[in-house]
């Protein structure tokens, strides 16, 4: 038995090698050829069948955290900079001279950015990685033990926090330290959050956000703006038009990691959430600054609804499936191989 894990995990090991040896040459030839096309239609053409490529890698794999980690990094948030890189709109740039710099870009969850006081958070610190590593394997515990409910959906929300800051805080290092350029830090403390637009605007998952920003908001925006509609109804149906893209992205990159069709709860869950973001920004419009909540008081009201809602939409899929369950006996397989080598 120990045997065939082993052999498994070989062959994940050698899917891992072909997809980014894929990656590394479709982006090569994004970088020497669809670079020198003029910008737009043409570009966007060349660059068809690389985006068509790159949402196919996770089906070569068949463990979690693989497909987990491609489809977020190479499916969306690569294939949005390649979009953006079409209409030269960045973050990748038609004239870069490293190719080495252009892949690291595109192909990791980063972005430059101008060093201020907001990126410099004490939690986000190098030397902070290992504790939220070993934080990671304690909530594993709850999970893997199956005890009560409501600590294994508290785990998951620690779990998906501690993952996508730790995988998206490894390469902010390798990359700092390659290029020695300022990055943006992959959250901001969400837990400290005061309201539901300070959570995914300014804490949560920084990259998505301003990828979001970017492809759907800023579009979106600039499409209604000149229309009957005006500048704020524009921004009104660019906040839902993000979460809803959002919504479909996580549905999926669950479906890549489940191979179940999609229960659209996910999908509801952020649009839930977008509706809940337009209603705040209007009572604070409507009602003024005067009348805000304490911080004391609106940031555990704004966390917990972000929990309760997530333990209500977002978690369910993943655990009817079994994923964390998955998730924890493909970890301890891949320990038991690495061990096996040495013992």
């Amino acid at each position: 038995m120990e045997r065939s894990k082993c052999m498994e995990m070989e062959g994940e090991m050698k899917n891992m090698i072909k997809v980014w040896v894929s990656v590394l040459i479709s982006l090569s030839y994004c970088y020497f050829i669809s670079s020198k096309l003029p910008k737009g239609m043409f570009r966007f053409l060349s660059l068809s069948p690389v985006l068509y490529q790159f949402s196919m890698l996770p089906l070569q794999f068949t463990t979690v955290l693989p497909t987990g980690v491609t489809a977020l990094f190479i499916t969306w948030l690569t294939n949005s900079k390649l979009l953006l890189f079409a209409f030269d709109l960045g973050p990748l740039p038609s004239n870069s001279n490293s190719l080495l710099r252009f892949i690291s870009f595109a192909s990791l969850p980063i972005r430059q950015t101008l060093k201020t006081k907001s990126n410099s958070n004490l939690t986000s610190h190098p030397i902070f990685l290992p504790i939220k590593t070993f934080l990671f394997l304690l909530f594993l515990l709850p999970i893997k033990q199956k005890l009560h409910p409501a600590l294994v959906l508290s785990s998951y929300c620690a779990i998906v926090y501690l993952l996508v800051d730790i995988a998206m805080g490894l390469c902010n290092i390798l990359v700092d330290a390659t290029f020695s350029v300022e990055l943006q830090l992959p959250s901001d403390d969400p837990y400290l959050s005061t309201s539901l637009r300070d959570f995914w605007g300014r804490r949560w998952n920084l990259i998505v956000t301003h990828t979001l920003r970017h492809t759907v908001y800023n579009p979106v925006r600039s499409l209604l703006r000149n229309t009957v509609l005006g500048p704020q109804w524009a921004s009104v149906f660019g906040v839902m038009a993000s979460f809803l893209v959002s919504g479909l992205m996580h549905e999926l990159l669950f479906y890549y990691v489940t191979r179940v069709s999609p229960t659209w709860e996910v999908t509801s869950f952020f649009l839930l959430h977008g509706v809940c973001v337009v209603a705040e920004f209007g009572a604070v419009k409507w009602l003024g600054h005067k009348c805000r909540l304490h911080w004391a008081v609106s940031g555990p009201i704004t966390v917990g609804f972000v929990i309760t809602t997530a333990a209500w939409l977002f978690f369910p899929p993943l655990m009817r499936t079994g994923t964390g369950e998955r998730s924890i006996r493909e970890f301890s397989d891949v320990v038991e191989c690495v061990m096996g080598i040495f013992y």
